[in-house]
């Protein structure tokens, strides 16, 4: 009777999300980000003085700002996988724009904030700091070009009427990289613009 009870609740699981594939991509990206928050935090070891001092002249409102921004593109991703399981293309499509425009206004943040360090005279030759601080961020927003490349792919998609309430794999592999990169800043943002 138990074993019944256990083996019917395992076949009722729902599957892991998107496909094997996926999950290796995100796995070999997050284990890239966790080498260099390593790297980062043993340099951070040896140099106290100047991992405390550098957060102090980077632009902590950039900082924030960008984790608003993506944070939100998590919410308006999840809003639009919950549009496709409820059978409303349309509204998936209006929660994927939404998400590829976060996407933008992260790069243009960015974008913002590296100007703003360029006038401040910071760039990946001030120090050891800034060098970690350039690599992180600059990796992260190749990332979020990567991600919003299939977040346009997965509308084109969309569009195409390839996704349904019972197929949408491909769509779902889009979001959880999306939501891998959003998890690479929640780590990123302590990190460089909070300890010191």
């Amino acid at each position: 009777m138990l074993y019944q009870a256990i083996t019917q609740g395992e076949s009722e699981q729902r599957p892991t999300p998107a496909n094997i594939a996926v999950w290796v991509l995100i796995w070999a990206e997050l284990t890239e980000f966790a080498l260099f928050f390593l790297v980062y935090l043993v340099v951070r070891s040896h140099n106290p003085e100047l991992f405390s001092e550098g957060p102090k002249h980077l632009n902590t409102l950039a900082g924030a700002l960008n984790t608003l921004v993506l944070l939100t593109s998590s919410y308006c991703v999840a809003r639009a996988m919950a549009g496709m399981r409820a059978g409303r293309p349309d509204s998936c499509m209006k929660w994927l724009t939404a998400t590829l425009a976060m996407g933008l206004t992260y790069c243009g943040i960015k974008a913002w904030e590296y100007v703003w360090n360029d006038a401040a005279g910071l760039d990946s030759r001030t120090d050891l700091f800034y060098s970690l601080y350039y690599y992180l961020t600059f990796n992260h927003l190749l990332h979020v070009l990567v991600g919003m490349c299939t977040i346009t792919w997965a509308m084109f998609r969309v569009q195409q009427g390839a996704f349904s309430t019972e197929s949408y794999e491909g769509l779902e592999g889009a979001a959880c990289y999306w939501h891998m990169i959003d998890l690479a800043w929640i780590i990123i943002f302590p990190l460089l613009y909070v300890l010191r």
